[in-house]
């Protein structure tokens, strides 16, 4: 309540100053809002926990502050998860029997807008910010929402997340000091197998049983690793230019990929047992992996293994980039999507994002919902810790460290997320499930090996070879040429 109130009087206090900032003859629209007959606008997210409480929150101060002066109503709908978002977005924009009313807004990803595209139901945003006020956000943000037929803007940033490797820092240290490691030695893929493979022959030799070493690492969104990671190596897997998508899955990059994920994975050293990479560090199966910014908060602060449960310290890091690759960094997080409705809706709802999006609101509801805002000068840390300090939102160490570190990335980074596509999804879902699968059951097969007598070199043999490889590439390279022709 405290933190509201505050927020709420500041807000208030504003209200003159970014009023200016939202004239109903501020765009080419020419539409004009009735304050006496306020126009609703309803919104439908995914959002749920501390993030729903978050945007309800920020809902509420528009609502009573620069939506009560203009003459708008928004109220947030929760639809479940990402999948029921879509899938009511889908209905309702097919009119299905059941399905509800379209939205005004919706959040989405790009898939899920350039399905509604093509269907011919988004607005487009361009009418209603003038280059200038786009100019004021980070160039790929904008650029990933232009998904029209024409270069349209259809999907709205209003919060944003990347990729940091995290690390269980209590139980890395002994291993650190006893092997002569440092966290320098895991900034790129090839370097984390070969401190993963020491990590595993150290607890292995702790042991009285053979073969018995720990994992080191895990990773989350398998897809990340290999869109992310091509684009490092300058290979970029799919390509869209004015509507054409050419694919180019290439061998040498899929097998720097294959060489630093599946290899270890077979050998013991990478590890993916839980839902997400967080479970398994819980549980004392890895000890560091890579996953969004947005999920720091899911860090454990204390580890259960072997019977014993401790504290553990949180070490953040930026996410690997192949060694003599490029600085290149995943962009991702949801956007909003403006149904077309009638000029005043799509005004209002226009007018909504563009205040949900203003640096200090944006940067509340971010440090909210451990996500990260999208205009240039909020994503700097000094400026966003002040806000946070101003508007007493409590903030603990790890989501300190991890912004600061994400900031730094966005900053200095190449941030690309893959255009939205015909079949986008379906692609995605084979560079999620191909790779990870195989590893998954090969690393059972090895396990089954040795427990019939096989030595560990020989289990891993027989799946470490380029005729393994030759024939994943293959299936991988046949299964994404066919969903995109």
């Amino acid at each position: 309540m405290k933190i509201l109130k505050k927020s709420l009087i500041l807000m208030l206090a504003g209200v003159l100053i970014i009023g200016s900032l939202f004239s109903c003859n501020s765009d080419s629209s020419g539409v004009k809002l009735d304050p006496k007959n306020p126009t609703a606008v309803t919104v439908w997210h995914y959002y749920n926990g501390a993030v729903m409480a978050a945007f309800d929150q920020i809902v509420k101060e528009f609502n009573e502050t620069v939506g009560l002066e203009k003459g708008v109503i928004v109220q947030g709908s929760s639809m479940g998860n990402v999948s029921d978002l879509q899938a009511a977005v889908l209905a309702s924009a097919k009119k299905e029997v059941g399905s509800q009313e379209m939205p005004n807004i919706f959040a989405s990803y790009a898939d899920t807008a350039y399905a509604a595209e093509q269907m011919g139901i988004l607005a487009d945003l361009d009418i209603y910010f003038a280059k200038e006020e786009l100019d004021q956000y980070i160039a790929a943000y904008i650029d990933e929402g232009r998904i029209g037929n024409n270069n349209e803007l259809k999907i709205f940033p209003i919060a944003k997340s990347t990729e940091i490797m995290m690390i269980n820092e209590t139980d890395w240290k002994p291993f650190a000091d006893a092997c002569g490691y440092t966290l320098e030695d895991l900034h790129t893929p090839e370097k984390i197998v070969v401190v993963a493979k020491a990590y595993y022959e150290w607890t292995d030799a702790k042991t009285g049983a053979q073969n018995d070493g720990r994992a080191f690492f895990g990773r989350d969104a398998m897809a990340n690793m290999f869109v992310i990671g091509a684009m490092q190596l300058d290979a970029e897997i799919i390509k869209v230019d004015g509507g054409k998508v050419t694919v180019n899955v290439d061998k040498q990059a899929m097998r720097r990929i294959w060489d630093t994920y599946y290899l270890p994975y077979i050998s013991g050293y990478f590890l993916s047992a839980g839902r997400y990479r967080s479970d398994d560090t819980k549980v004392g199966d890895i000890l560091a992996y890579v996953g969004s910014t947005s999920s720091a908060m899911y860090f454990p602060s204390e580890v259960t293994a072997d019977g014993q449960t401790y504290s553990v310290e949180a070490g953040i890091m930026p996410a690997p980039v192949f060694d003599g690759g490029k600085n290149v960094m995943v962009q991702q997080g949801a956007g909003m999507a403006v149904t077309q409705s009638t000029p005043e809706a799509e005004y209002a709802s226009a007018l909504f994002l563009k205040w949900f999006t203003d640096t200090e609101t944006n940067i509340r509801f971010s440090a909210l919902s451990g996500y990260m805002p999208v205009k240039k000068e909020a994503n700097d840390y000094d400026k966003f810790m002040k806000v946070v300090a101003d508007n007493e939102i409590p903030q603990d160490e790890i989501s300190k460290r991890t912004l600061e570190v994400a900031f730094d990335a966005v900053n200095k980074s190449q941030m690309y997320t893959s255009k939205a596509f015909d079949g986008g999804m379906d692609t995605r879902a084979i560079l999620n499930d191909l790779l990870q699968n195989k590893a998954v059951a090969d690393r059972a097969t090895v396990l089954e090996l040795i427990d019939s007598g096989t030595s560990y070199e020989a289990a891993v043999g027989q799946f470490s070879t380029d005729q393994n490889f030759e024939a994943w590439y293959a299936e991988l390279n046949q299964a994404v040429q066919a969903i995109v022709k």
